[in-house]
């Protein structure tokens, strides 16, 4: 969420970043925000005059009474009731006011940093660079979808069965190799600093919007009305909100967290050939790195988080490249996001597998998530997340890619955790 103080300081900046972002009602909403923020300072400096009259003359009526003179006391109580009423008007309008104010902060998305190329698509996005090589696959390959009925590892059919598209049933070699994956990023993020944590799959509603999930992504939410919970759509959002209305101690940053678990999202309005097989899911793993840093150090730990999921798609053999998204293709909430995709050779094209992301202030100020800095003032820290990694689409290159006549060869590094080296 924005700070109002920099919308009120750097409106020009702020309405040139809304625009990036092609966000359409940015100009009325920001003097919206602005003339709510006047409403509310004058509320409040009306109630704080009528609060310090009131505790004045309750002094004055003390003294009057202690004199005797009951008369004079009985007209500064009359005064004094009125004051009363006007202060219990002022609070409910200053609340009013505070509520219509918040609901629209709500509504801004984050500043793009400097460095977001312009763009509304995917399109726009810049390539950064690419690793590793791109293999040669015989005329009769497979896509992962035709590859995974052929060994008989995911079966849809019955996940249909069970509850619904979208989400699969992973069995044999199929869920051994989830769980070599799942344990393979884990020790991974162990071995780079960061400390595991297992968390909830259910947040409440504070927790989305802690995070920005709500009310944004709402429609893309699994919610369970009854209890008003939702099922998480990444571990971003519990990991994050574990610092909600925290202050933070200089010497516990930078945070560093990982954690595993099924993310759920309604994936609603998609379509077409890029939702066929594991490409888009209503459930998937994912492994979810999180850090929490100072404002000074957050991009050079962005830098670091990007750096790490390289290492993974390099250890897995995997080709890769690494986008600058622009302004128009990235999320509600991010300053500076950096996808990585993993060349499908079956598909033939990339398949999005990570997002890192600098999300500056704007979680933290929704969080209150903040650090004491020198002279002991509080102020807000830098959240960033990355996804190392979310697994479908890593198996359906790892499927695709190393396809042979007799088999998939799966790479090196997965050998000891899946306990076999190919699968069929």
């Amino acid at each position: 969420m924005l700070q109002v103080s920099v919308i009120k300081e750097q409106t020009d900046r702020v309405l040139a970043g809304l625009a990036k972002k092609h966000y359409k009602t940015a100009a009325a909403d920001v003097a919206a925000i602005l003339d709510l923020d006047q409403r509310r300072r004058q509320l409040q400096t009306s109630h704080d005059s009528a609060q310090a009259e009131a505790n004045d003359l309750a002094r004055q009526i003390g003294q009057l009474m202690k004199s005797g003179d009951k008369a004079g006391a009985e007209t500064l109580k009359a005064r004094t009731a009125e004051l009363k009423q006007h202060t219990k008007t002022a609070s409910e309008e200053l609340a009013q006011v505070e509520h219509e104010q918040q609901q629209l902060l709500y509504k801004l998305p984050n500043l793009p940093h400097a460095s977001v190329p312009e763009g509304r698509s995917a399109a726009d996005n810049e390539v950064v660079r690419e690793g590793g090589q791109k293999p040669a696959l015989p005329a009769d390959a497979q896509p992962h979808w035709e590859l995974i009925k052929k060994y008989d590892i995911i079966d849809f059919d019955l996940g249909i069965k069970i509850t619904g598209a979208g989400f699969p049933v992973y069995k044999n070699q199929g869920a051994r190799l989830q769980r070599a994956l799942i344990n393979f990023f884990l020790d991974e993020a162990r071995d780079a600093g960061y400390t595991e944590i297992q968390p909830p799959i259910l947040v409440n509603e504070a927790s989305g919007y802690g995070t920005g999930q709500l009310p944004d992504k709402e429609g893309q939410m699994y919610h369970d009305a009854q209890d008003n919970l939702y099922l998480i759509p990444t571990s971003e959002v519990p990991i994050t909100n574990l610092y909600r209305d925290e202050i933070i101690a200089t010497d516990k940053l930078p945070i560093k967290n990982t954690g595993y678990t099924p993310c759920f999202r309604r994936e609603a309005g998609s379509w077409g050939a890029d939702v066929r097989g594991l490409n888009r899911l209503h459930q998937f793993d994912k492994v979810e790195i999180v850090q929490i840093t100072e404002p000074e150090r957050s991009y050079e730990a962005l830098d670091g988080m990007v750096a790490h999921i390289e290492n993974l798609l390099q250890k897995l053999e995997l080709p890769y490249r690494v986008l600058r998204l622009c302004g128009g293709d990235m999320s509600f909430t991010s300053a500076l996001t950096y996808d990585l995709e993993v060349w499908s050779a079956a598909q033939g094209r990339w398949l999005e597998v990570s997002s890192a992301s600098n999300f500056e202030t704007y979680q933290a100020n929704r969080l209150k998530c903040r650090y004491r800095a020198e002279g002991g003032k509080t102020q807000l820290l830098h959240t960033l997340n990355g996804s190392a990694l979310a697994l479908p689409r890593i198996v359906a290159a790892l499927l695709e890619n190393n396809q042979t006549s007799d088999g998939i060869n799966l790479p090196a590094v997965l050998h000891s955790y899946c306990g076999f080296s190919k699968i069929g």
